[in-house]
């Protein structure tokens, strides 16, 4: 569902995209119109990645995280309404996890925002963490915690609260996957969500991350040249590939609007074909999830047929084998025209770099 729903929300989000890049006319109600179309999409976008994240199929890219160091990096976002007052207390000496930090981040924010809306007359939210091990050489966690002093839960509501769409807010004014993604985002960390509440005293909501065995990595230091970037100017062979006809047409119209010459393929046999008889294709962008040949099967015959061609991955959903993730760029479904380009200038920094290693 997640891939099928996504690539229709590609051709949507591309098609509007590049309607209100050709839109001649100067009527702002038509141009309101658009861009709440396009919202609309994005919103769908956010509403799969929320399910995915319940699903614990989302693609994740985990890193040695300080808790207390991005709590404290997320002061901005932190702060409510006059009568709502945040606390933080950490350890000087609470150990890293490994996770995602900038879904660590929603998550802390999602839990946040559900101790504000439980404290409608003001309150104290307290964020803490705490070093969890209950016997030698069992596995060590940090138990990050989010607490409030709002009007809490009973026992039946607290059953069914981190169930997808379950949510006491009414309607339109929340979708009820927020605790789902804390739970699916724990889960997939190999964590786990630990929700207490009592009716009338408030609810704490603990997130239990396993400590990082390695300690965190020490930013490299910025090179005195940048890379080089992709000049706009400069005009690619592209050989696109995607079995939906939706976002094969749409994704070959945001190429050609960025100036770049495009082959399409419907399959991998097909791909193949073409790269056979086009001797300049430079790179290839193809979808994963396709029938008999994957993006993944394509990509491994390209680089046989035709090695240094730049490979880009696009896919609605995080269903790569974990060994193929960090080998291939990968561009994430639902894109717009901004976030192709960026992939495809990685992509050809990436090709370029490598050429300038001296072995």
């Amino acid at each position: 569902m997640a891939h099928d729903f996504n690539n229709l929300l590609a051709a949507v989000l591309g098609s509007l995209e590049l309607l209100k890049k050709r839109l001649q006319t100067d009527d702002p109600k038509i141009q309101r119109l658009v861009d709440n179309a396009m919202q609309g999409a994005q919103r769908g976008a956010l509403l799969t990645q929320r399910l995915l994240a319940f699903a614990r199929k989302q693609d994740l890219k985990p890193a040695v995280v300080d808790i207390a160091a991005l709590v404290r990096g997320m002061a901005s976002l932190l702060k409510f309404e006059a009568g709502v007052r945040i606390d933080t207390l950490f350890p000087l000496d609470l150990p890293n996890v490994k996770i995602d930090a900038n879904q660590l981040e929603l998550a802390i924010l999602n839990l946040a925002v559900n101790a504000r809306d439980a404290m409608p007359a003001g309150g104290l939210i307290t964020i803490s963490a705490r070093d969890e091990q209950h016997e030698a050489g069992a596995p060590r966690y940090v138990a990050l915690s989010v607490s409030d002093t709002g009007c809490g839960m009973d026992e039946e509501t607290l059953k069914h609260a981190q169930e997808p769409f379950f949510t006491t807010k009414g309607i339109g004014k929340g979708t009820g996957l927020g605790l789902s993604m804390v739970h699916g985002l724990a889960e997939q960390s190999g964590g786990r969500l630990v929700l207490k509440s009592r009716l009338g005293v408030g609810t704490t909501a603990e997130i239990w991350l396993p400590v990082a065995e390695e300690e965190a990595a020490v930013p490299a230091p910025r090179a005195e040249s940048p890379a080089p970037m992709l000049r706009a100017d400069h005009r690619l062979s592209v050989l696109l590939v995607d079995d939906d006809p939706l976002v094969l047409e749409n994704t070959a119209a945001m190429l050609e609007d960025l100036g770049h010459a495009v082959v399409e393929a419907r399959s991998g046999e097909e791909a193949l074909d073409l790269l056979r008889r086009t001797q300049t294709i430079e790179l290839v962008v193809t979808d994963y999830a396709m029938p008999v040949m994957t993006g993944l099967q394509l990509a491994e015959a390209v680089v046989v047929e035709r090695p240094g061609t730049v490979i880009l991955l696009s896919t609605g959903y995080a269903e790569l084998p974990i060994d193929a993730r960090s080998n291939l760029r990968r561009l994430s479904k639902p894109f717009d025209q901004a976030a192709l380009e960026k992939a495809i200038e990685g992509a050809m920094r990436e090709r370029e770099s490598a050429r300038s290693v001296v072995a």
